[in-house]
């Protein structure tokens, strides 16, 4: 099972409506299925160029190392050389910070995952959480 395009483009839709809505910078949001492809991309203007490989970046890590960007930074906190080699094999398309989210059905099946960046983490983590929530399935982050 996977993201649904459908879905995908609410999840970038609302999340970009919130950060509108709370002030945030210009954000963009890549939506990913569980194996890494992109469903969605969405870019506002003013967003910088290089916004779009974050985005990807910070839902690509939650999916590849299947655990969150909370667990992520914790474990690059206690191991920087384990972070350093996985950001090396990864090509540097893994991120620490919060706004990698990953997407769940109500059952707890994985759907994929959001990467929102633009503004601090936690409110880029808040805008995803925001769309996840509009398309009726399930964010999780860590922070629960």
């Amino acid at each position: 099972m996977t993201i649904t395009l459908e879905q995908a483009q609410t999840i970038t839709t609302a999340a970009l409506a919130h950060g509108t809505e709370q002030g945030f910078n210009a954000l963009t949001v890549a939506v990913l299925d569980p194996g890494g492809a992109i469903v969605a991309l969405a870019r506002q203007d003013g967003s910088g160029y290089l916004r779009p490989d974050l985005a990807v970046g910070k839902a690509n890590g939650v999916l590849a190392l299947g655990m969150t960007n909370r667990a992520i930074a914790a474990r690059a906190a206690d191991s920087p050389e384990f972070f350093t080699s996985v950001a090396g094999l990864t090509g540097g398309k893994i991120f620490s910070v919060p706004g990698g989210v990953f997407v769940k059905d109500s059952a707890g099946t994985l759907l994929g995952a959001v990467g929102v960046t633009g503004d601090a983490s936690l409110n880029d983590e808040a805008a995803a959480v925001a769309g996840i929530k509009a398309a009726g399935l399930v964010a999780v982050t860590g922070a629960e």
